[in-house]
């Protein structure tokens, strides 16, 4: 009854029915239970000046305080008299309007109660014509004082959010969950420089890209947001509309539906800069050394842990090194101890140029500091640093006038063989330091004996490689590649290394050591050139179709001029490049994919054929290949050994099979020993196969007598 007027006619109408389909039912009874006790007043009255009563119902005691005695027939008040009188006249007008048209109405208006009180209520009726044929008003009156004081109590408080929200100095803002400003005030869109709230909502319309200067730092807000329902002191550097950058700090929470639906954000935001600078300094003095601006003792242990949980989720190593200067209180001492910081101010800038931007340099104190070095690059890197370092400092500096030269002695602990903490890492790069001054300064010792050792043996394994390019030590040999029969497609051609001074020398040692001391590049083309000419013998021999691979590196896929160096060797050999198999390892494809691009299309376009080693152990995949003038896919030893188990193995090679097939690629498979794994990987379609299994590495002088053996009669 509360959600629509009663219908015309609505009394005469139950009475009506009585005789028909209510035959059963108390109809009377009915209707009066239902009428007198609704809260609120049925009513039926003539439409006169006085709104003459007809029926009131019962409710009429609780809604005006009269009995429907005192209201039917105007006996004691009429509704016209009750009604206030600054809402008469709204009254009427809007009845009358109503019997003009559809005969429905509803209005709102107010009443004033027998004791003096004013309410609210909403009537709601119809014009209908009563049993004689005469217009009346049937209809409902409800007390809504309490909802409409509710909804004035809302809009005042609305309207006095919305005058602290437009007038507050501190910045106030909404936004969607999504990631745009549905309202700011005039603070913020001055505090971001914007002439108005209009013109920030309409500049920044994707706060994560457009406002934050840190990338993701809108997702930790919304990470929070669903977390805790709110932020507090979130403080975050933020770009102003001019470019320029400021730091704030914003105290939101989310704003949700009567259904528990987040609808948006709303919050505000104070310039905190002055604050977040003051606090950096601060900060700042009491990690770093005010002479050197270097990190000093406190800021070292945090950088140590850093970098050992770097290690430790590599599986890597890396050094301390404790330096000390040489003959620095002689300096001191003689020139003074302005020009004693001058040389300390010189060092640190020297030792922070022979680092890398990973790695750690801090000064300890008086002319003692310490170096963190991540072993990214394995012990030949690190004693390379530990040479710069030395070279650094020792270069003359001009203190007052005069031309001054110092050394360092070094110390160099190993985490984390010797220790996984600042202290004792310290300690034994000290003892170490301590031990190079005593064996004459201006050196560096290990703290081990065995990376001492180690150490000579690298440096040592280094020359003796140099020596072996010069001096003829390096041979190549070939391992056949074949079909499932044996018969011979190809030879892989790979280098080998019998040193007068190591004996045979493991690929394993030598061409990681190569490629480190940049010496990959000479040995790659020794390689390229002798496989190239032996290939050329074999072509001279009959056997046209075979091709020999060679193993590119990456440092040399990088070269610029690698297609010319390629060209060059084939037109030295007279070998065609449609004999010249170059293999490269997904690795060089990663990272510059234009440039891998240019380098293979050049080297495609003269005839070479392409290979891709060792696939499936990096990050690439068939569909990433798919846009490189790729041939033949090898798949990868580890792979090949597990193929005839039934594991994982045989999975991921049926995989690359049968996408490399689709890619119209040929498939290599290489490491085979044993007949069950060829038998599985030739079930696969593999095409060809390389290993223990049908020969061993040969050395030029026996291929011919090979090719007779294994070529078809």
């Amino acid at each position: 009854m509360n959600d629509s007027a009663p219908p015309p006619g609505f009394l005469p109408v139950l009475r009506k029915r009585r005789d028909s389909a209510w035959n059963d039912i108390d109809s009377e009874r009915v209707l009066q239970v239902l009428v007198h006790n609704l809260e609120g007043m049925v009513f039926r009255c003539a439409i006169d000046e006085q709104w003459t009563m007809h029926f009131v119902s019962d409710g009429s005691r609780d809604l005006t305080g009269y009995c429907p005695d005192e209201l039917e027939n105007n006996k004691l008040v009429s509704l016209e008299t009750i009604t206030h009188p600054e809402d008469r006249a709204t009254v009427r007008r809007k009845i009358m309007v109503a019997a003009a048209n559809n005969g429905r109405y509803r209005v709102q208006y107010r009443i004033v109660h027998r004791k003096g009180a004013v309410k609210w209520v909403l009537e709601r009726g119809a014009v209908v014509l009563d049993e004689q044929g005469r217009r009346v008003l049937e209809g409902f009156i409800e007390d809504v004082t309490e909802q409409v004081l509710s909804q004035r109590q809302l809009a005042d408080a609305e309207l006095r959010y919305r005058s602290i929200f437009e007038d507050s100095v501190v910045g106030m803002f909404q936004t969607s969950i999504d990631g745009h400003y549905l309202a700011a005030n005039k603070a913020l869109a001055q505090l971001y420089g914007y002439e108005s709230p209009v013109a920030l909502i309409e500049g920044l319309s994707d706060i994560a890209r457009s406002l934050y200067v840190a990338e993701g730092r809108r997702e930790e807000f919304k990470t929070l947001m669903r977390e805790h329902g709110r932020v507090s002191d979130f403080e975050s550097e933020v770009y102003r509309r001019d470019g320029s950058r400021i730091w704030i700090s914003e105290h939101a929470h989310v704003v949700y539906s009567p259904d528990g639906e987040p609808l948006y954000y709303e919050g505000t935001v104070e310039d905190v800069t002055a604050q977040h600078n003051y606090r950096q300094q601060l900060e700042y003095q009491a990690t770093h050394d005010p002479l050197t601006g270097l990190p000093n003792r406190n800021l070292l242990q945090d950088r140590l842990q850093q970098v050992l949980r770097l290690a430790q989720r590599r599986a890597t190593k890396g050094s301390l090194a404790f330096v000390d200067l040489d003959n620095f209180k002689f300096v001191n001492d003689s020139l003074g101890h302005g020009a004693g910081d001058t040389l300390l101010v010189e060092v640190a800038r020297r030792l922070k140029a022979c680092l890398r931007e990973s790695d750690t340099v801090a000064r300890y104190g008086g002319d003692e500091f310490v170096l963190i070095l991540g072993d990214y690059g394995g012990l030949s890197d690190t004693l390379h640093i530990l040479h710069r370092v030395q070279d650094a400092v020792s270069e003359p500096i001009m203190l007052d006038g005069q031309e001054v030269r110092v050394n360092c002695s070094l110390g160099v602990s190993v985490f984390p063989d010797d220790g996984v903490d600042l202290e004792v890492l310290l300690r034994h790069a000290d003892a170490a330091m301590h031990h190079a001054k005593k064996l004459g300064k201006g050196q560096f010792q290990f703290y081990t004996e065995s990376l001492n050792v180690a150490a000579r043996d690298r440096l040592a394994l280094d020359s003796a490689l140099r020596r072996a390019l010069e001096q003829d030590e390096l041979y190549v040999v070939y391992q056949p590649k074949v079909d499932a029969r044996g018969r011979p497609f190809g030879f892989e051609a790979l280098v080998r290394w019998d040193s007068a001074e190591f004996g045979s020398v493991s690929p394993v040692r030598f061409i990681p050591l190569a490629e480190e001391n940049g010496l990959i590049g000479q040995l790659t083309w020794f390689v390229l050139r002798a496989a190239c000419h032996e290939a050329a013998r074999w072509r001279a021999a009959g056997h046209e179709r075979l091709r020999v691979a060679v193993n590119i590196s990456p440092s040399l896929f990088r070269e610029k001029d690698l297609a010319a160096l390629v060209r060059s060797v084939l037109e030295e050999a007279g070998l065609p490049p449609g004999n010249l198999e170059l293999e490269i390892t997904e690795g060089m494809l990663m990272g510059d994919v234009q440039r891998a691009l240019a380098v293979l299309d050049e080297l495609k376009a003269m005839g070479v054929y392409i290979a891709v080693d060792d696939f499936g152990t990096g990050y690439s995949s068939l569909a990433y290949l798919k846009r490189f003038p790729i041939d033949i896919l090898k798949v990868d030893r580890s792979f090949v050994l597990e193929c005839d188990q039934g594991n994982g193995g045989l999975a991921i090679t049926r995989a690359i099979v049968s996408l490399a097939h689709s890619l119209n690629l040929r498939v290599v498979a290489e490491g085979v020993e044993k007949q069950t794994q060829l038998a599985v990987l030739n079930a696969l379609g593999c095409e060809e196969f390389q290993g223990y299994l049908f020969a061993r590495p040969l050395p030029a002088a026996q291929l011919a007598g090979y090719l007779d053996e294994k070529s078809p009669k």
